[in-house]
């Protein structure tokens, strides 16, 4: 990001371009909110997890805001803002919506994802085939040795 961001304008204007695409779904990445996943409690007690989904998500505004500050890029939620109370960022709400449909197979990519996956599953089906009729062969070599 760096490297874009002190390079010509229309890299720089790329970067940007990530950081707007990117942002949200990289907040959600961290999981549902803390009152709507289900194994958070869990996990925090087996000590699985050190920190919560929220906890992550906080941390990782915190970390990200002056980089992109830094870098002269505009953070794509409009209420970032740093409380001095907390001595934390505060930010706009993920669009839990958005982020179940994903998880349900309704992501923007979906589609394309698994056209994919069935593209590349029907192209090794050689591979497969002579994998097959490899072991095939090997063991009627094996069974006449023995």
């Amino acid at each position: 990001m760096q490297t874009l961001c002190e390079g010509s304008p229309a890299q720089k204007a790329m970067a940007q371009e990530s950081l707007n695409r990117w942002w949200w779904p990289t907040l959600m990445m961290f999981g549902p909110a803390d009152d709507a996943s289900p194994n958070t409690e869990q996990s925090m007690k087996w000590r699985i997890k050190r920190f919560t989904n929220d906890e992550l998500r906080q941390k990782f505004v915190d970390m990200m805001v002056p980089q992109a500050e830094f870098l002269g890029l505009t953070v794509p939620d409009p209420t970032v803002k740093w409380n001095e109370a907390r001595q934390a960022y505060d930010f706009g709400e993920v669009n839990w919506e958005e982020f179940w449909a994903v998880v349900k197979g309704n992501g923007l990519c979906n589609h394309e994802r698994l056209q994919a996956r069935v593209q590349a599953h029907e192209e090794g089906a050689w591979v497969r085939e002579a994998a097959s009729a490899h072991a095939a062969k090997r063991a009627a070599r094996e069974a006449i040795a023995a």
